[in-house]
């Protein structure tokens, strides 16, 4: 760890000798590993910029530049010119991006998800200005797979989870959403997460079916149930000094990338969770993969109003009209697709 700091901080005393506006070079850092939905997605982003302009882009996946909180320091800072972060760990920042840990709020139909991603009003015009006041310029948000429970015992109800130490990101809604569940909610840095499970410091924690394959937390857990609670989300943003002095077609060149990137993560992602689950089944032929019926999930759903409600106190000034504009948005999505 101290190696990795020390590296973390020669790359970045570099970095900052730069002036980023007009670097040749772009420093963009994700929360992942290269091989998981947001490097896919940055890499697909780095070769459309690439390709339309004389800049390169320079990416550092998870651990390089050490945990979430380093990295959105530096994009705030403009050592890096591009983060990909979850409003997970962004909602100390913007409160009202914890609109994403209400339960049950997200549908769980991936085309109906693709859409309100492109098309919501609540993301395109109402959560930029939010980010700019935190000198970050929101790029996209996009979905990155619906999440699962991991645990020690099986899982069927409320019940199960009493007592349980419950992994779950430093923000205070997802707090609240597994204090409603019944669990016993752990905040912990991801890296901590595989010994803190290997240990029995936490008994659970909770994530797309590709990250728990990829980071391999299957080995140190004995149970995945799929309880439609949420799916998870991610945010790409630049640091503002930096977008907003560049000329406009960069500006334009950029958006385009990230249009793309947009829609290849969404068909990358196509029927990635079942082959998660199918590798992770191989893996370990031990473990349970549960899909909790309608009726048992209804107690886990019973929960969400009383999240809502937290929301609302705590998710900032804008948190009634973004969850109001929220709901609209899905609605229309709902509609238009016929369900």
């Amino acid at each position: 760890m101290t190696h990795r700091k020390t590296l973390a901080a020669s790359i970045l005393a570099l970095a900052a000798a730069t002036n980023a506006a007009s670097a040749d070079t772009w420093r963009y850092a994700f929360e992942e590993a290269m091989d998981e939905v947001q490097g896919i997605f940055a890499q697909k982003f780095k070769e459309e910029v690439e390709a339309n302009s004389d800049h390169t882009v320079q990416l550092f996946p998870f651990g390089t530049l050490g945990e979430s909180a380093d990295i959105m320091e530096q994009a705030q800072s403009g050592i890096l010119q591009f983060v990909d972060q979850s409003p997970g760990f962004t909602g100390a920042l913007i409160p009202e991006a914890q609109v994403f840990f209400v339960p049950y709020l997200l549908p769980q139909d991936e085309e109906q998800l693709a859409t309100f991603f492109e098309e919501s009003e609540a993301i395109n015009e109402m959560f930029p200005p939010l980010y700019e006041e935190q000198g970050l310029k929101l790029l996209t948000m996009f979905p990155e797979g619906e999440v699962m429970m991991t645990t020690q015992e099986p899982v069927t109800s409320p019940e199960d989870l009493n007592e349980v130490k419950f992994r779950v990101m430093t923000n205070p809604l997802l707090v609240e959403s597994y204090q409603a569940f019944g669990a016993t909610p752990t905040p912990l840095p991801w890296g901590e997460v595989y010994g803190g499970l290997q240990t029995g410091i936490i008994q659970g924690q909770e994530n797309p079916a590709f990250f728990i394959e990829s980071t391999k937390m299957y080995e140190v857990t004995e149970h995945i149930t799929r309880t439609g609670h949420n799916n998870f989300t991610t945010a790409v943003m630049a640091n503002l000094d930096f977008f907003e002095g560049l000329p406009e077609e960069e500006q334009t060149m950029i958006q385009d990338a990230i249009d793309v990137a947009f829609d290849h993560i969404i068909d990358y992602q196509e029927g990635l969770t079942e082959e998660s689950l199918e590798k992770i089944k191989e893996a370990k032929p031990s473990i349970t993969i549960t899909t909790l019926s309608e009726e048992e999930r209804q107690p886990f759903m019973e929960t969400a109003d009383e999240v809502e409600q937290e929301f609302l106190e705590i998710g900032g000034d804008q948190a009634e009209a973004i969850l109001e504009q929220m709901k609209e948005d899905l609605e229309a999505v709902a509609s238009s697709s016929g369900s």
